[in-house]
């Protein structure tokens, strides 16, 4: 009988450990869980963590940035989809689509060195090479820079995943992406069956100046199934000659409105005097854009961006030079 009680004892004892172990496992399981949870639902918030900019320098990141600086329209627009402009303590002179409600600190060219050193920000962000004597003198007080210079869609969609490995968005960032690959497959879609035509992009008219190869313009209108006559410029935005113009004979001029400082109140009568004074040009009487009425008056303050807008620059081509199937 003793024996028996000793028995029955060691065998709760074991179902007890059983029990105990196995709740242990379950409980160790779904907090794991939570936290793999949290990592995919919020990125994984670890800091230091090292990033390539656009020109392939490695900068260490030592704590998520707080306190923001861009110095061009097109890299605030990707900090505002981003979610992350309560961060933003100053932006670009030519940021004109964000009143004034934040600092300015000058163009990418001639940077306010004094103020951007004031507001203390973690991260400068810089355009191409930017002003590079302010750049040093940024740094040479501990403020991080990093560079992105957007001139194709590629580097559109780098540049937004990287930003978004700075800050801690990465999931955002991804998100973002897969729209803009969306969008460009809807774009696409709708241009598949129609014929190449002829492309001119007058980027300035004293002196004329085109979009030329190696220009994020070029590579959209190439996309936008049209045949860039600047294909030859000596660079992405080049004089451009009136003979050439003329020479190669396209079948769309393209041309942003530069001198309006508001699209959204753009009439009629401004675009027919814009139409009217590029007819009246000496020798453009003689290209078919300007016979057959092809002169596409284009929003610049969407096709100067590309950014966060790029897909929209591309629609906004593409339906200037095939609007029949839009």
């Amino acid at each position: 009988m003793k024996k028996n009680i000793q028995k029955l004892i060691v065998l709760l004892l074991l179902l007890t450990l059983v029990f105990v172990g196995c709740s242990t496992d379950v409980a160790d399981s779904n907090e794991n869980n939570m936290e793999n949870d949290n990592i995919e639902l919020n990125g994984d918030s670890s800091y230091p963590r090292e990033i390539v900019d656009g020109y392939g320098n490695k900068i260490v990141i030592e704590e998520k940035p707080e306190r923001l600086i861009t110095t061009i329209p097109s890299q605030t627009d990707i900090l505002f989809a981003l979610g992350t402009e309560d961060n933003i303590v100053a932006i670009s002179d030519y940021c004109d689509d964000y009143g004034h409600a934040l600092e300015r600190i000058g163009g990418y060219k001639n940077l306010n060195i004094e103020k951007i050193i004031d507001l203390e920000p973690d991260i400068v962000f810089v355009y191409g090479e930017g002003d590079e004597d302010a750049i040093r003198q940024i740094e040479s007080v501990g403020i991080t820079t990093v560079k992105y210079e957007l001139e194709s869609i590629n580097q559109v969609m780098e540049t937004i995943t990287s930003i978004g490995q700075i800050l801690d968005k990465e999931r955002k960032a991804e998100e973002i992406v897969n729209e803009l690959l969306l969008k460009k497959e809807e774009v696409l879609e709708k241009i598949k069956d129609v014929e190449t035509k002829k492309v001119f992009y007058e980027v300035w008219h004293e002196p004329l100046m085109a979009a030329g190869p190696d220009s994020f313009i070029d590579e959209l209108i190439t996309l936008a199934k049209g045949e860039n006559i600047a294909y030859d410029a000596e660079d992405g935005y080049a004089i451009f000659s009136v003979e050439a113009l003329v020479d190669r004979n396209p079948e769309v001029y393209l041309v942003p409105a530069n001198h309006v400082q508001d699209f959204d109140i753009m009439t009629k009568e401004i675009v027919d005097e814009i139409v009217e004074e590029i007819k009246n040009r000496p020798g453009y009487s003689e290209i078919d854009a300007i016979k057959n009425n092809r002169i596409e008056i284009l929003e610049p303050n969407i096709v100067s961006r590309p950014g966060i807008k790029i897909m929209d620059v591309f629609e906004m081509i593409a339906r200037a030079i095939h609007p029949e199937v839009f």
